[in-house]
C-alpha cells in the first residue's frame, strides 16, 4: 500500500508499519520522522531545501528483529526508489570487487524500473488496445483491397462480390475479437514478430575496466548494432503479456522517465546498507591486514553519505539527500569503532530490542504477512483450510523462544525453521493422503507432538539456519 506523501503524518506511518511489523517502537518512530521531514523539506522556503540535510540512520540490534524489514516497509509505504547492499560487500577503490559507487547506481535502477511501472499503468488501456489489434491481425489477417473494380472494367458484379467479402472479413474479425475478450482463446498458438537483444557480453582484456565504462561500452555496441525482430509461436496468453510489454515501452518518453527517475531518486531514494559492523576495524587487532581495507571501504563510503555527485548510465544523480539507513549487530565491533567521520553521518542511533516470547506470539498472530497466512494461502490453493488454535501459536512461539534462547539467536527466522518442521508432514501428504475441502486444525498436543523434541535435545545444528 503506498500513501500519498502529502497526508503522510508520522503517526500514520507507524500505525502503517505495525501492521507488518512487531514491537520496534523506537526505530518506527525515528524512521516515520525522517520520511515526514523529506516532505517538509520540499514544502519549506526554496533558499533553505538545499541546506537541509536527512538525518541518516545507524539500527543497531542482532539478526531477525526486523531492520531490513522496517526500512523495506518504509519504501514501498511512500513509493520511494529503495535498494539494499551489504557493506561487506564492497571493496576499496584500487581493489577487485564491487566500489560504492555501485549502490547509488543500483538505486537509480530501482527509481527507473518505478517510474516505467507508474507510466506502463497510465498507458495499459490504449496499450491493450494496440495488443488487441495485433493479435486479432495475426488470427485473421485484413483482407487487402488491391481486387476492387478498376475504372473501366466492364464486370459489373465485382465490386459487390469484394465488398461481400470484406464485409465478412470484418465480422470474422469482431467474432475472434469478443472470443478474444471473453478470454475463450488464450490456449490457441500464433505467430507473433518479438524484438530481441543484441546486447553482447563483453570480456575485457589488458587490465581492469570500472563498472560504469562496461556498461557503457555494452550500450554504445548495443545502439550500433540493428534491432531483429524474430518470428514466434506461442499461447495467446503469453503473446499477450510479450506484447503489452513492448507497446507500453513504446508509448512512454523514456527520456523523461529517466529525468524523473534521478528526480525521485534524489529527493525519496532510500538506501539500506545492511551489515556495516562488518567494515568497522576491531580495536582488539593490531591494526594491519584486512582492518586496513576495511577502513578503506568506510572512507570510500564517506563521500557517498556525505552528498556527493556520481554518474549513472540514466545521468548524474546528486547523493545530498538521499536518505541512508545502515544497520549493524555490532556483536563483535562498537558503531564507535567506525571512522568518527562516519559515526558523524549517521546521527540517529536506534537500538532494536531482542524479540520476547510473547512478541513471537504476535508475530505469528496480528501481521498481515503472518507465516501462519502464508501457509493458509498455500493450502489452500490446494483446497484444504488450515487453521491454527491460539494455544498451538502459544506453543509455536514458546519452542521458538527455547530453541533462540538454546542455539543462535536468529530472531524472527526461526519460526521459519520451527512451521517448516511442524508443517512438513501434512504439505507432503497433500493431495494424496489429505484431499481438498478437508480441514486441518493445528492444536497445541499437535506442537508439542511434532516439535516437543527440539527443545529437549541439546544437538539442534539441524535446525539452524
Amino acid at each position: 500500500m503506498t500513501i500519498n506523501l502529502d497526508s503522510l503524518t508520522p503517526k500514520q506511518i507507524v500505525a502503517e508499519l505495525d501492521k507488518y511489523i512487531i514491537g520496534q517502537n523506537d526505530a518506527k518512530k525515528n524512521v516515520a520522522i525522517a520520511l515526514r521531514n523529506r516532505w517538509r523539506r520540499m514544502n519549506a522556503p526554496i533558499v533553505m531545501q538545499k541546506e537541509i540535510t536527512p538525518n541518516n540512520i545507524l539500527m543497531i540490534g542482532s539478526t531477525g528483529v526486523g531492520k531490513t524489514e522496517i526500512a523495506r516497509r518504509l519504501a514501498k509505504l511512500a513509493d520511494a526508489p529503495f535498494t539494499k547492499v551489504e557493506a561487506s560487500k564492497f571493496t576499496e577503490v584500487g581493489y577487485v570487487g564491487r566500489d560504492v559507487e555501485s549502490m547509488v547506481r543500483d538505486l537509480v535502477e530501482s527509481s527507473v524500473h518505478l517510474v516505467q511501472s507508474t507510466k506502463k499503468e497510465a498507458v495499459k488501456e490504449r496499450a491493450l488496445e494496440i495488443v488487441e489489434e495485433i493479435i486479432v491481425e495475426a488470427l485473421v489477417p485484413a483482407m487487402g483491397k488491391t481486387g476492387k473494380k478498376k475504372k473501366g472494367d466492364k464486370n459489373e458484379n465485382q465490386s459487390e462480390v469484394i465488398e461481400s467479402d470484406e464485409e465478412l472479413n470484418h465480422k470474422t474479425r469482431e467474432l475472434f475479437r469478443e472470443k478474444l475478450r471473453r478470454g475463450e482463446l488464450e490456449n490457441r498458438k500464433i505467430d507473433i514478430e518479438v524484438r530481441s537483444s543484441n546486447s553482447p557480453n563483453i570480456g575485457v582484456m589488458g587490465g581492469p575496466i570500472d563498472e560504469m565504462s562496461m556498461m557503457n561500452i555494452q550500450e554504445m555496441i548495443g545502439g550500433m548494432l540493428p534491432k531483429r525482430e524474430k518470428k514466434r509461436k506461442i499461447t495467446i496468453a503469453d503473446a499477450r503479456k510479450i506484447l503489452l510489454e513492448e507497446e507500453s515501452a513504446k508509448l512512454i518518453d523514456m527520456d523523461e522517465v529517466k529525468e524523473e527517475a534521478i528526480r525521485k531518486a534524489e529527493n525519496l531514494g532510500i538506501i539500506f546498507i545492511d551489515e556495516i559492523d562488518k567494515i568497522a576495524n576491531s580495536r582488539s587487532g593490531n591494526g594491519g591486514g584486512a582492518d586496513v581495507s576495511r577502513e578503506g571501504v568506510q572512507r570510500d563510503l564517506l563521500p557517498i553519505v556525505e552528498g556527493s555527485s556520481v554518474n549513472t548510465k540514466y545521468g548524474v544523480i546528486n547523493t545530498d539527500h538521499v536518505l541512508f539507513i545502515a544497520a549493524g549487530a555490532f556483536h563483535v565491533s562498537k558503531p564507535s569503532d567506525l571512522i568518527p567521520e562516519l559515526q558523524g553521518r549517521f546521527p540517529i542511533r536506534v537500538e532494536l530490542q531482542s524479540l520476547k516470547e510473547e512478541d513471537f506470539y504476535r508475530i505469528l498472530k496480528e501481521p498481515k504477512s503472518a507465516l501462519t497466512r502464508q501457509y493458509e494461502a498455500l493450502l489452500s490453493a490446494e483446497g484444504v483450510e488450515l487453521s491454527f488454535t491460539d494455544e498451538a501459536l502459544a506453543e509455536i512461539a514458546r519452542i521458538a523462544f527455547a530453541v533462540n534462547a538454546e542455539v543462535e539467536n536468529i530472531g524472527a527466522r526461526r519460526l521459519q525453521t520451527v512451521m517448516s518442521h511442524l508443517l512438513n508432514d501434512i504439505m507432503f501428504d497433500i493431495p494424496d493422503v489429505i484431499m481438498p475441502n478437508e480441514k486441518v486444525i493445528i492444536s497445541k498436543e499437535l506442537v508439542t507432538e511434532r516439535l516437543g523434541g527440539m527443545v529437549k535435545n541439546r544437538d539442534l545444528s539441524q535446525y539452524i539456519l
